[in-house]
């Protein structure tokens, strides 16, 4: 979170500045120049990746009382990874994923990493 708040303060953000397991790492950068002439950095848009780019590992059945980032747990090893299940799932809310009791969830290895099929 600290990056997007250093954007939003105007700092001179980088790529590099995003961990390879965060959405952002990888994701371009550019400056917008303001009226009073100051360059404003800013994040390029990133675009979720269609789905046939992943590789299915399982199907999740949605619970009562399941959130995202315990499944993001228990099948990538990191709460933080949930967005990679919407990523997978096309949801840009990831609260939609757990909403119906009984939906299925695509855990998936990471976008163009393929593998075997377990579900």
């Amino acid at each position: 979170m600290r990056q997007i708040e250093n954007i939003i303060k105007g700092a001179d953000i980088t790529t590099k500045s995003f961990l390879p397991k965060s959405r952002y790492y990888g994701i371009g950068t550019a400056h917008l120049e303001n009226e009073n002439g100051e360059s404003i950095p800013y994040l390029k848009r990133r675009f979720i990746p269609q789905t046939d780019r992943f590789s299915l590992i399982r199907e999740y059945v949605v619970k009562e009382g399941d959130r995202l980032d315990n499944i993001a747990n228990e099948y990538l090893g990191d709460p933080e990874q949930f967005w990679q299940l919407c990523d997978a799932n096309s949801s840009l809310h990831p609260d939609e994923l757990v909403e119906i009791i009984g939906a299925k969830i695509r855990v998936t290895l990471p976008v163009d990493i393929s593998g075997n099929i377990n579900v």
